[in-house]
């Protein structure tokens, strides 16, 4: 079994940005990734390879170590549930996310189930390796969290310069039109063991969506705020077209469902 960190490349420091600070990642981890997001893995990877065309590699077995079968960048990764899915199906999987913990997490699972996957500590507005993968992954709400927006345009230039000719690049995320159609002030509920408080307050005219979000569990009391840049799907497709990206598709769910009034979601598939 051979499982990679090439922190080689360095990770690239920026100004800091709460995205940045490890321990929220921590605090709510048990919230983000409850088992619903665990059970719902097999089918977003389903919708993955549907909408990059390789499902003749889906479950492919290796019979080589030099077998020249599809490479795939999992962005943000995470605690790897994306990363690993891929891996189980035949993938060679590189995964690149900020959160060290997360990635010692994902390291670890790996480990267990023998998966050759290559983790990565990097900033997605650093790395980049060109003309290298068949497809990307961008999931689970993770773009539009920079403060400036000409670093979403960095970061999507990147992908685009790493994919090959006829790759990928899937975003998943929260539509500007969702947020409006579904918006509440405020809510609580119940979650993996905590009581979670949120408030919502949409900035600048709907181009953002200013989150405050707290939890509390045995009288402790833990606050974080933050904000995520609204995009409407022409709005991401225009930025994917203007990268260069030839042609990109929008779906509202992994089912390939029409993003219409009923999207669950925003996933926007961009095919160079």
């Amino acid at each position: 079994m051979r499982n990679e960190d090439t922190g080689g490349h360095g990770l690239k420091t920026y100004k800091t940005e709460w995205f940045n600070e490890e321990r929220f990642w921590n605090q709510y981890a048990p919230i983000m990734f409850d088992d619903k997001h665990w059970a719902e893995v097999p089918g977003v990877v389903d919708g993955v390879i549907r909408f990059a065309n390789l499902r003749q590699y889906d479950g492919l077995i290796r019979q080589a170590a030099d077998f020249p079968g599809p490479r795939a960048l999992d962005l943000c990764c995470g605690l790897g549930r994306i990363t690993l899915e891929l891996a189980r199906r035949g993938f060679f999987v590189t995964g690149v996310d900020i959160t060290e913990s997360y990635l010692q997490a994902a390291r670890k699972d790996a480990d267990h189930e023998n998966l050759v996957v290559e983790l990565i500590r990097e900033d997605i507005r650093s790395f980049k390796r060109p003309l290298f993968f068949d497809l990307a992954t961008n999931l689970y709400i993770s773009f539009g969290y920079f403060e400036n927006p000409e670093d979403d345009q960095a970061a999507v230039q990147n992908v685009f310069d790493s994919l090959k000719p006829g790759g990928t690049f899937i975003i998943e995320t929260l539509g500007k039109e969702i947020a409006v159609r579904d918006f509440v002030e405020r809510e609580w509920f119940p979650k993996a063991g905590f009581t979670v408080l949120t408030e919502y307050t949409p900035v600048d005219s709907w181009g953002s969506l200013k989150n405050r979000w707290i939890l509390i569990k045995d009288g402790e009391w833990i606050e974080r705020t933050f904000t995520q840049r609204l995009y409407a799907a022409s709005e991401l497709k225009r930025l994917l077209l203007d990268t260069g990206f030839s042609s990109v598709e929008i779906y509202g769910g992994w089912d390939a469902s029409p993003y219409n009034h009923s999207a669950e979601m925003l996933i926007a598939a961009a095919y160079k």
